[in-house]
Parts: structure tokens; C-alpha cells; sequence
């Protein structure tokens, strides 16, 4: 049995590289290759597209484009280039599966395509979408969860507890539930007090009187985006969820369930 190809794509976020990395060598039976921005802006032109598309596999997003932090100040904002949202169109066009986690909902946030992709954004800064103004959003971590499988008869799923434990940053951001295939929830508070405001933070302020209304507690979820199919997998901001058998295992099985998904498609 052939192994599956996975390209990760990572960058515009700090994270735990060798923590990352082991997680990715256990992954039995996935061949995973990381490219890092600015170097992986080679990977978005419609070229480079087809290349993926001939070559197989799964694009996994573990990055932050479209923000740049500067420490303890205003981040800028930075739109995507036409060749980068060409190359994004011609791959949900030719149904490439796609995998983003954790701080990837975040991604290029003054393009608003890319929301309707992952179903969701999360706001570093006061920002409008679907033409409604939200505050920036929250986070609080590290936090002891519990997490609910709300479908295990997906293949997603498959052989994880009925709920599990784990420790991680969570968020406070819109999700368009009603969008998407549930598959997972926590049970963290999605209360406003339990988090802290991400445009304070990164501006190193007070966050005063920062209020967020209650959100979804999705932390994973499947949907269709064109012909591609799409999984957002919440989890994994750090050591604490990389080194977890429960989510190496999630992690597995939406691996090789999206590289199945686009051989049916293809085969349809």
C-alpha cells in the first residue's frame, strides 16, 4: 500500500518544531513534506497548483498568512496577491483536499473567501464578515478540556473514546455551524470571561471591557468547498496536543480519510 502525501504548510506563527515534527514521523503510512513561508508562496501559483493535482495527496494548512505581528504594536494587514487567490480558486476547482488546524482560521483575514473555505475566522483585530462587525476574538490557554465525538461513525472518528481529554488553546470566534458537518465539540466555556481579547494581546494593552457574544464550541468539522473537501481540526496549538494519542489519532484518520475522499471524487 502506497504511503499518503501530505504538504503542510507552516509560517507566519510561532509553534513547538520538534514537537510538530514527532507528531508527523508517527503518522504510520502518511509521507508528510513542510514548506515554510515566504517559501511556500512558490506552492500558490495555478502552476504549481496542477502540479499538486497531478501528484496526489492532501494539503495541510498550519500556517498564518495575510497578518504581520509587530511586537506590541498595530499588525499589518496584508491582502493576497491575485496569483495567491487564483492558485486558492483553482484548487478548490480541481478538488484538492484540504486540511487546516488550529491558527490557520486566522489566515489571510482582509480576503473574505478565504472564511467561506474554512467555514470560520478568527479575528485578530475588529474586522466585518458577511457584512456583520465583530470585536476581535478570544483565546485562553492553556485549558483542560473535554471533548464530545458528536459523529463517530465517521471515518474521522474512528476509534476514539465517545469523549476525551486534552490541554490546549481554545478560541472565541465565529463559526458557521449550520455550514458544516459536526464532528467534534468541547465542553470549555464559550463564555467571554473565560478569554482574553487577541487584539490586546498582541498590542500588549489592557483589554478593558472587551466583550465577545458566545460562539460555537466546534473544534472539528467537514465540509465541501467547491469540489474540495475541507476539514477544520481546532486542537494543536502546542506540545500538549501534539504528544496526545487521542489526537494523533484524529489527526491520522482525517489524513487518510481526505486522501480517500479524493480518490472517490476523482473516480466519480
Amino acid at each position: 500500500m502506497s504511503s499518503i502525501a501530505v504538504t503542510w504548510i507552516v509560517g507566519g506563527h510561532p509553534y513547538d518544531e520538534i514537537a510538530f515534527g514527532d507528531m508527523l514521523n508517527s503518522l504510520e503510512g502518511i509521507e508528510s513534506v513542510v514548506v515554510k513561508w515566504p517559501e511556500a508562496a512558490a506552492l500558490f501559483t495555478t502552476n504549481a497548483i496542477e502540479k499538486m493535482h497531478r501528484e496526489g495527496g492532501v494539503l495541510a494548512l498550519y500556517d498564518l498568512p495575510g497578518i504581520q505581528f509587530n511586537r506590541g504594536s498595530e499588525p499589518d494587514l496584508v491582502d493576497p496577491s491575485t496569483e495567491v487567490t487564483e492558485a486558492w480558486q483553482r484548487l478548490t476547482h480541481l478538488g484538492i483536499p484540504i486540511l487546516a488546524m488550529h491558527h490557520a482560521i486566522a489566515s489571510w483575514p482582509t480576503w473574505p473567501l478565504f472564511a467561506e473555505i474554512l467555514k470560520g475566522r478568527f479575528h485578530y483585530v475588529p474586522a466585518e464578515l458577511r457584512g456583520r462587525d465583530y470585536v476581535d476574538s478570544g483565546w485562553a490557554n492553556p485549558v483542560h478540556q473535554v471533548f464530545d465525538v458528536l459523529l463517530p461513525s465517521h471515518p474521522i472518528c474512528e476509534g476514539l473514546p465517545e469523549s476525551f481529554e486534552l490541554t490546549d488553546e481554545t478560541y472565541l470566534c465565529p463559526i458557521f455551524e449550520s455550514e458544516v458537518t459536526a464532528l467534534i465539540s468541547t465542553r470549555a466555556s464559550s463564555h467571554s470571561s473565560n478569554f482574553s481579547s487577541a487584539y490586546a494581546a498582541i498590542r500588549r494593552e489592557d483589554q478593558g471591557d472587551w466583550f465577545h457574544q458566545d460562539e460555537s464550541r466546534l473544534v472539528a468539522w467537514t465540509h465541501k468547498y467547491e469540489m474540495s473537501t475541507v476539514v477544520y481540526l481546532q486542537p494543536g496549538d502546542g506540545p500538549l496536543a501534539f504528544n496526545n494519542d487521542h489526537y494523533r489519532k484524529l489527526i491520522s484518520n482525517t489524513l487518510c480519510w481526505l486522501s480517500k475522499e479524493r480518490v472517490n471524487d476523482y473516480e466519480k
